[in-house]
């Protein structure tokens, strides 16, 4: 018995999918080593340090009246996976952290499922800030944010990127199709040459369980697009 096929499998339970999607999928593998950015040098550092400060004290729209802190993103600046949702919650605007709650632990247990952790990818959002009572973005609120998300993945450089939800497939893709097609499609990001692969979003997952299957499908897709770019199977 392998325990650690053992625990993706108890993290897709969790999620609610079914063990035999599992075994059609069975050759999900652990995070890769390959393919990651080169270390960065001392200016490149200070550049996305620079970048944190830039946003933790923004006010170019009127968001920064009603936060708490901005919430620029955490996890591995290398990452091959880059994770990008809509905008902060309450939850998020208190502890400064994007995707906590049970959200978050949703999110976890997805990428779990493929292998990853928090520290193996990066997580960010659209907004850098909670829009109150947690309604939709607003057009200026995005284009305000535009060019501090544009940074992040210039810095990140992602093999991959997985857009969490309707709202974030929509700013990255400049698009207004519905979910299901975007989901569909073999998308690119603009201007560049990374995949980018929608799925719902976690607190979306939470409302309507019925598509955790389709979002397992999605996270497959990541998965094979990651061991495509790498030349093989990840180890």
């Amino acid at each position: 018995m392998n325990p650690v096929t053992d625990l993706r499998r108890q993290a897709l339970e969790d999620m609610g999918i079914d063990v035999w999607l599992l075994r059609h999928n069975s050759k999900v593998a652990g995070p890769t080593t390959k393919g990651l950015l080169d270390a960065a040098g001392d200016e490149n550092e200070d550049g996305w340090s620079f970048l944190q400060k830039e946003v933790q004290a923004c006010q170019r729209c009127a968001l920064f009246k009603s936060r708490i802190q901005s919430v620029f993103g955490s996890g591995n600046v290398r990452a091959e996976l880059l994770l990008i949702g809509e905008a902060p919650g309450a939850e998020e605007d208190r502890q400064g952290q994007p995707f906590v709650g049970k959200a978050g632990k949703l999110l976890d247990a997805m990428l779990f499922a493929i292998g990853l952790e928090r520290d193996q990818v990066y997580i960010c959002n659209v907004l850098k800030c909670r829009p109150p009572n947690n309604r939709n973005p607003q057009p200026a609120e995005v284009e305000s944010c535009a060019s501090f998300l544009s940074a992040q993945i210039e810095f990140i450089k992602p093999k991959v990127i997985l857009a969490l939800g309707r709202f974030a497939a929509h700013s990255l893709l400049q698009t207004e199709a519905p979910v299901y097609k975007m989901r569909e499609s073999n998308n690119i990001l603009p201007g560049t040459e990374i995949p980018v692969v929608v799925t719902y979003h976690p607190a979306s997952l939470l409302r309507n369980p019925e598509q955790k299957a389709l979002s397992w499908q999605d996270l497959c897709k990541v998965n094979q697009l990651l061991e495509t770019i790498a030349g093989g199977e990840r180890v």
